[in-house]
């Protein structure tokens, strides 16, 4: 049975979570309280798999209590985000950047009135989530990146980035990693709940140092800063321009990391460098294999790193990452072959 604790000032939001999550049958609310105060105590006390967490909250509120929580006893949080104006948004990838998991908008309880699509998405993502080891902070890796393949030399401007579960926080850290003069375009793919994709990107522009905006369909992409696909649409290459198209999830996904991979491996063939970063489930792996095999450069998370081993794992088991490595060491790796005219790493 998964334990969770529901941190929410509002009884009736508790009591409708409570009632959706006991009717799953494998879950349990063994907790609830009313601010960031009582949710740490509660914590403490009670160990749960799992915490659904709301911001506002009076006393303390939901950011404090994060912190708090993922000093003393790291344990996975869930974020409901009440409305999706900037304001709130932004708190709620703050609360990412304090030790929550994940984030999702939180509909309007009033009256009862909320679909069954939530019902199904807040269970599948308390089993996801309940699941995770959290860590306080990825492990250290001071030694110098060595990559052991010898890239050949081709003119490699363009970086392709996927990631899911535990990924925004995964994909700042590299952002952050990057030199302010990065001269490679980038496009990230990142699995995250409707109405956050540019929320996510604004984040990223706002606190990496890097130029990020949401992409839009119908352009073009030049060289430097870094494109966000949007949510609820595959994002795809053609003829140089960039498409967002509302065909069928691929992987249960849309957007769909491998559907942006190997569009882009066909157009853009060798002058790739993909990176997939944790996950759960399989996207994105067939296309780092295809991006490998049309040439490019492909690199993988590895799984000391990973908040979820999932995506990483399909990929090396389908032998599509040429790296392997560490999330700190991605920066430095990415660095290192780019600055080399795409790889000339040797050693």
């Amino acid at each position: 049975m998964i334990k969770v604790l529901l941190a929410d000032d509002s009884m009736v939001v508790r009591e409708v979570l409570k009632g959706i999550l006991h009717a799953a049958g494998d879950i349990a609310v063994v907790g609830e309280a009313e601010n960031g105060r009582q949710a740490i105590a509660l914590t403490e006390q009670l160990k749960p798999d799992l915490i659904i967490m709301d911001i506002m909250m009076p006393v303390m509120d939901g950011l404090t209590a994060i912190e708090e929580i993922m000093a003393r006893f790291p344990t996975p949080i869930l974020v409901l985000s009440a409305t999706m104006d900037d304001r709130e948004v932004n708190r709620a990838f703050t609360a990412i950047k304090k030790g929550a998991l994940d984030v999702m908008e939180k509909p309007h309880f009033s009256g009862l009135q909320y679909g069954g699509t939530f019902e199904a998405r807040i269970v599948e993502k308390t089993r996801l989530l309940a699941r995770v080891k959290v860590i306080r902070r990825w492990p250290s890796n001071s030694a110098k990146v060595e990559l052991k393949t010898g890239y050949q030399k081709g003119g490699r401007n363009i970086l392709a980035i996927g990631a899911s579960t535990g990924g925004p926080k995964a994909v700042m850290s590299i952002m952050k990693g990057l030199p302010s003069d990065f001269k490679a375009t980038i496009f990230i793919v990142q699995h995250i709940a409707n109405g956050f994709a540019r929320g996510f990107a604004q984040w990223l522009d706002r606190e990496s140092g890097q130029r990020v905006r949401l992409a839009v369909d119908d352009e073009g992409y030049g060289t430097g800063g870094a494109l966000v696909a949007p949510n609820d649409c595959h994002m795809v290459i053609e003829k140089g321009k960039i498409r967002l198209v509302q065909t069928e999830p691929v992987n249960s996904c849309r957007p769909s990391i491998d559907v942006f991979f190997n569009s882009l491996a066909d157009e853009e063939g060798g002058r790739v460098v993909g990176v997939l970063l944790t996950g759960m489930g399989r996207d994105g792996a067939q296309g780092l294999r295809h991006i490998k095999d049309k040439g490019g450069l492909t690199l993988a998370q590895d799984e000391q790193s990973c908040v979820v081993f999932g995506m990483p794992k399909a990929a090396i088991a389908l032998n599509a990452a040429e790296e392997v490595l560490p999330l700190l060491n991605m920066p430095e790796a990415i660095t290192k072959i780019f600055a080399a005219g795409g790889g000339g790493i040797h050693g």
